[in-house]
């Protein structure tokens, strides 16, 4: 325990923006060899550690690549131990410190805690919260997404231990990492599970919808696709009362409502969901979730069409499309609530939009990396597969981190011929605008690269009690 809060914990978005740059990248990679359970040279899922100090002589590079003991796992998303939250006037753990990086695994369902403290540039593994630990105590398996709160840890999880539903959310402690339990007391008709997120100024929590493990681990599902089976609506829950409040539906036309990012400013009761394709057109959305009176209203503010394509250059998945969904697949939103950044997995484009007006955004930059038709290549690559997927924006909203994996099975669909893996970035004009950073780019091999956490947190690490 410290005398004095962790001085990377910030208690407003606007001060945390005046933070120092970040010196380090730590990203989630995964072997999609043990992942898919293929027999041979398999390698471990690793925490990767990647210099994005422009002064050192190792920038732009892997510096360590810390390897699970066990196989199989699929390192996915990951979160810090303790944020800005804990600044939060009711929070029990003020004197926590960002230490301790904890990634969930989809595949095996335990979750690995890493200490960066000691030597930040090679991580050390040292506690593992284990799958039957998850299960006997709180009922879930497949964690996915974790976000340091005021008051612990919370984990989101794809469903129950058998492979079916419901999914949901539940609590470690921040210093033992001992399982306290399932966060839900009244679930109400929530059932498929993916991210979740909250305002913590108006003691609400949402949730989104993905499937629960047996609709996505094999790949995606065109039946379940078409039939309209995958998640399409956004929770709104009483965060302290933990309570199920309200169900804002987009439209079974709108399958998987994935990433949810609320506005920083917590005076500001409104933020953004990403919806990965349209049955009707193959295209996708961003929604807008805000106040309307004393309800909660959603509405969609961002529609990216998919584009035409030769069918020779089709996985067998879309060849009867004749075009290539844009896949929208993660979303970011900048520390002062203006920049929205969406990447668009299938067509290979990462997307800025100046949201100032989040009912009216506008496109304000664009640039293509991968895609499955495009290919389109670095500057230091020859033609890339995968594209933009998982965005990390830096404190300042200066620079934007990007990797281009998805999830083992559903890279197997969408790249057949292999999804590669390699992370770049993209640096951000004052007025709105991006451009490649013709210098950073880090390819990891046989190893796929997932989840970006940067250095002392990041756009979307941290919560915030003051405006």
């Amino acid at each position: 325990m410290r005398f004095r809060p962790d001085p990377t914990f910030y208690p407003s978005p606007r001060l945390a923006m005046e933070a120092p740059p970040e010196r380090l990248a730590y990203v989630t990679a995964l072997d999609a060899g043990a992942a898919l359970g293929r027999q041979g040279d398999l390698r471990h899922d690793a925490l990767t550690v990647v210099d994005l100090d422009p002064r050192s002589p190792t920038y732009g590079t892997l510096v360590s690549v810390n390897e699970l003991p066990t196989y199989g796992d699929e390192l996915h998303h990951s979160g810090w131990n303790a944020c800005s939250a804990a600044l939060c006037p009711y929070a029990p753990h003020p004197h926590v410190e960002r230490r301790f990086l904890l990634l969930p695994a989809l595949r095996s369902s335990n979750i690995f805690v890493f200490d960066v403290k000691a030597d930040p540039r090679r991580p050390e593994l040292v506690h593992t919260v284990r799958a039957e630990e998850i299960a006997k105590r709180a009922g879930y398996s497949r964690p996915h997404t974790l976000h340091c709160g005021p008051d612990g840890i919370y984990v989101s999880a794809l469903g129950s231990p058998d492979g079916d539903g419901p999914g949901g959310i539940f609590v470690l402690d921040c210093e033992s990492f001992d399982v306290l339990g399932r966060w839900e007391i009244d679930r109400g008709p929530q059932f498929l599970h993916y991210d979740f997120w909250w305002h913590l100024g108006h003691d609400t929590l949402l949730t989104s919808e993905w499937g629960t493990p047996k609709m996505i681990e094999d790949g995606l599902s065109p039946e379940l696709l078409l039939g309209k089976k995958y998640g399409h609506k956004v929770h709104v829950w009483d965060l302290r009362k933990r309570r199920h409040l309200q169900a804002l539906d987009l439209g079974d036309e709108h399958q998987m409502a994935l990433e949810l990012r609320p506005a920083h400013d917590p005076t500001k009761a409104y933020g953004f969901v990403g919806v990965v394709v349209s049955v009707k057109d193959l295209s996708a959305s961003v929604w807008l979730w805000h106040r309307d009176g004393d309800r909660w209203a959603i509405r969609k503010v961002i529609e990216v069409p998919a584009e035409p394509a030769d069918p020779d250059l089709l996985p067998p998945l879309l060849k009867g499309f004749k075009a290539v969904p844009p896949l929208i697949t993660d979303i970011n939103l900048s520390l002062d609530d203006r920049f929205l950044y969406v990447s668009c997995w299938g067509t290979g484009e990462l997307r800025q939009y100046d949201v100032s007006d989040p009912f009216h955004p506008k496109l304000t930059g664009s640039v293509h990396l991968g895609g499955i038709a495009r290919r389109a290549a670095h500057r230091r690559s020859g033609p890339l597969r995968g594209g933009p997927q998982m965005v990390e924006v830096s404190r300042d909203g200066r620079r934007v981190y990007f990797t281009n994996s998805l999830y083992a099975s559903w890279d197997e669909q969408f790249y057949p011929e292999g999804v590669g893996g390699w992370m770049a970035k993209v640096d951000v004009a004052a007025g709105g605008g991006i451009a490649l950073d013709p210098e950073l780019f880090v390819d990891f091999g046989a190893l796929r690269p997932h989840q970006v956490r940067l250095e002392g947190g990041d756009a979307s690490s941290d919560s915030f009690c003051y405006p």
